[in-house]
């Protein structure tokens, strides 16, 4: 069962119902989804979820789909939550975590927001969806909807990563590539929505993507045993899923789950397109459109997020803080990271460990924190950005030296994979 009670307006308090299709209110703000915590409290413990399956759908009573027919899952949700000590003595923080987002379905977090998205339009009766991304969530959303039988419709720019491009089409999406940035395939979906009455699933104009990207701030809570970190760093194009942790942890406080401090949260991202970063040192309530933005961490390349004024707001009650790293910095992280503790992560996940390297030089993280990094996805997705020039041998050759250790005339990697940091 679910305890879901109501759809509201953050901005104007304004009232829905949850039974029938909303995207924005009047005031043009996002909705978000709202339970009866009062009778979950009587109905649900910490200790209930003992046993359960391990997935998202763990919390299926803060979740606005009750466990059944109507749920869409290929598994979604309890990805781990990795020590990271090498790297975190590197850096100056020992007490190091990475949530790893890379191994869920579709391999990044985008299949939480989408298994709770498709879930709910199935269930509203909901025959198309529509969105713009940059490549991951529309991925994510093909393969959600073609599970729910449902068509999907995805706008993405044109240099967004081939990899999810073809996942789109794979999963029988209809795929239509946009010469611009995902304001731009934005432009070109809502042309759509109105024109033949598909149904909006763009971040946060729908109520329910950030529903499941929540559940990553439920697993954390769990995870340390109900004590919260200290510092949660989140690569922020959208920024649903920060958002999203937020309101994980005002619903467990609700709950009596957890109590005390709240982590600070930290908005990272890029030097060439930073609009939160920008607002926040301006103390402004809401962002600004960024003009020409660029950078090869694609989730983040968003001039203009449309909850912008929800991320200030969870910064700004947590403590937290904005932070923007450059390009270079991010692929430097990206290798550093492999070679310390073999994962292979995303280039926006990457840009919170160059965030986090800034923040422990200017003292804004203390070495006695507890720090969680969000890899939002697996490195696996982005070839292009690691190319290395390996030479081929025939079967009678050895390349290596006595001391087993390759000649130096032996493959040079490419820059951009971060190899020399």
């Amino acid at each position: 069962m679910s305890f879901i009670s109501h759809l509201e307006c953050p901005q104007c308090g304004k009232v829905f119902s949850w039974k029938e299709v909303h995207h924005l209110c009047a005031c043009s703000s996002p909705l978000l989804t709202r339970y009866d915590l009062e009778k979950a409290k009587r109905f649900m413990t910490k200790e209930s979820l003992a046993g359960r399956e391990a997935s998202m759908w763990r919390y299926r009573e803060l979740l606005p789909v009750g466990q059944g027919e109507d749920v869409v899952t290929l598994g979604e949700g309890m990805t781990p939550l990795l020590r990271a000590p090498v790297l975190g003595r590197r850096l100056g923080v020992p007490n190091l975590y990475i949530k790893d987002e890379g191994t869920n379905p579709t391999g990044t977090f985008k299949a939480r927001g989408a298994a709770v998205g498709i879930s709910r339009a199935k269930n509203l009766g909901v025959k198309s969806v529509a969105m713009p991304t940059a490549g991951n969530a529309g991925g994510a959303w093909s393969c959600y909807a073609a599970r729910a039988g449902i068509k999907a419709f995805v706008a993405m720019p044109k240099d967004a990563p081939e990899n999810a491009m073809k996942e789109c089409i794979l999963a029988g999406a209809e795929l239509f590539l946009v010469d611009g940035l995902i304001s731009d395939a934005g432009k070109f979906i809502a042309r759509g929505v109105k024109e033949f009455g598909w149904y909006d699933a763009s971040t946060l104009k729908e109520p329910y993507r950030i529903e499941g990207k929540k559940t990553m701030g439920f697993e954390l809570a769990e995870q340390f045993n109900w004590k919260l970190p200290d510092v949660i760093l989140y690569p922020c194009g959208g920024g649903v899923g920060l958002i999203g942790i937020w309101k994980a942890f005002q619903e467990l406080e609700a709950l009596g789950w957890i109590s005390g401090h709240r982590p600070r949260l930290v908005a990272v991202q890029a030097e060439g397109c930073a609009p939160i970063v920008k607002a926040f040192q301006e103390g402004k309530l809401e962002s600004e459109y960024w003009t020409g933005a660029r950078t090869l961490a694609g989730g983040i390349r968003v001039p203009k997020a449309l909850g912008d004024f929800l991320v200030l707001r969870a910064i700004k009650e947590t403590a937290g803080c904005a932070v923007a790293v450059s390009d270079e910095e991010i692929l430097a992280a990206r290798g550093l990271v492999s070679r310390l503790e073999g994962l292979v992560i995303c280039p926006e996940g990457a840009a919170t460990v160059a965030a986090l390297r800034k923040m422990r030089e200017t003292g804004l993280v203390s070495e006695s924190d507890r720090v969680v990094l969000l890899n939002t996805g697996t490195g696996l997705k982005y070839p292009e950005l690691v190319e290395v020039d390996i030479p081929i041998y025939q079967p009678d050759d050895f390349p290596m030296g006595s001391d087993g250790e390759k000649p130096k005339r032996g493959p040079k990697a490419d820059p951009r994979s971060g190899s020399g940091t």
